[in-house]
């Protein structure tokens, strides 16, 4: 008997706990089919700032290249505002910057610049950047005045016609060819003011170089002196100028007249290879005279044009090198040879034909 009440009480528990889920399972139904359970979904505050966001960094890739280049520059600064901040965050979006996706670089900062608006430090230094990066007008188109001249511009037209000479001396003599460029800059622009008849009637309107053939000789303004001590440096290995055994035949003549053969192949109007060459050599002299003294000019390209424009007599190495040469007076203001050279250099000027190499002698090609 108390057998058979036990199995009516499970009986009971189990009819009882069915009808429980039966219940719950017909309410949850009727909930849903009278959408009793429905939430309103919320607007985000800040919905219109993302639109704004989107709609703003979708306009990019319209932009012309220098507009990018600017915009690219504005998102670096902007990066390395927020790496004193928060370093991680600059580190992350650099990743997408080093991409060249400028586009999804600026939302990750705007984003990350939205949640940080009341960072009053913050905010400051970013006013400044912005307004830093706005172009101002400015009449001059490089800082360096004698640039701002059509001479400058002839004379960028000039030697684009003569890259391949440059390129085919830095080859042979492992000098740079900025560096060799830089010395005819001195040179040709000190020429524009001395020679002024000769630019107004062949040189502006033809877009050469100014060929000398009395005092100095060729594109370069190499004495005949100068040529031939360069030419004995590189045959004598005990010189100090002795460049090394793969350098003594660059300037072997094939006549008898030596002196008509060098003035012949400097002076050249059709081609100034020679020019080039001497040029590139004197400076690696200057560089090897230096260093077995025991001082470094490799990366003084305005020591270097210095010592080309004084020559041999005052190359005296030692540890404190002055900048100087020839005046040169343009528009008023006097310059030096070194100091034209060596802004020349660093310009920017002509760098897609002749970049900055790391190393200026003896580099790999």
């Amino acid at each position: 008997m108390f057998k058979n009440k036990s199995i009516k009480t499970i009986v009971k528990i189990i009819i009882l706990l069915f009808s429980f889920i039966g219940f719950g399972l017909t309410m949850a139904y009727i909930a849903i089919q009278f959408q009793w359970t429905k939430q309103d979904g919320s607007i985000d505050s800040n919905s219109r700032y993302l639109e704004y966001v989107h709609s703003k960094n979708q306009t990019i890739n319209s932009l012309d290249e220098k507009e990018k280049k600017l915009f690219a520059v504005n998102l670096l600064k902007r990066i390395l505002l927020l790496n004193k901040f928060y370093p991680k965050h600059a580190e992350n979006i650099m990743i997408v910057y080093k991409q060249n996706n400028y586009s999804e670089c600026a939302k990750m900062l705007e984003i990350v610049e939205h949640s940080m608006e009341a960072n009053s430090s913050y905010n400051k230094a970013l006013q400044l950047i912005n307004k830093i990066t706005k172009p101002i007008k400015n009449k001059k188109n490089l800082v360096f005045d004698w640039m701002n001249r059509i001479e400058w511009e002839d004379f960028k037209i000039a030697v684009k016609k003569d890259k391949k000479l440059i390129d085919s001396v830095e080859k042979v003599t492992n000098v740079e060819s900025r560096l060799i460029v830089s010395c005819l800059v001195g040179e040709q622009i000190r020429l524009f003011n001395s020679n002024r008849e000769a630019y107004k009637k062949w040189i502006g309107p033809l877009k050469i170089l100014s060929v000398e053939s009395q005092f100095s000789l060729g594109v370069t303004g190499i004495k005949d002196f100068t040529a031939e001590r360069i030419e004995k440096g590189i045959k004598d290995p005990s010189s100090l100028f002795y460049l090394g055994k793969q350098y003594e035949h660059l300037l072997d003549f094939k006549t008898e007249n030596i002196q008509e053969e060098r003035f012949k192949r400097l002076t050249s109007f059709r081609n100034h290879y020679y020019s080039y060459l001497y040029a590139a050599l004197f400076l690696k002299q200057m560089k090897v005279q230096w260093e077995k003294s025991g001082y470094s000019i490799d990366n003084r390209p305005e020591i270097l044009a210095t010592l080309f424009n004084v020559g041999y007599a005052q190359s005296k190495p030692n540890p404190s090198p002055k900048v100087g040469g020839s005046s040169i007076e343009i528009n008023g203001k006097k310059y030096t040879f070194g100091n034209i050279a060596h802004q020349f250099y660093y310009s920017g000027e002509l760098i897609e034909l002749f970049p900055i190499n790391i190393k200026k002698f003896d580099f790999e090609i």
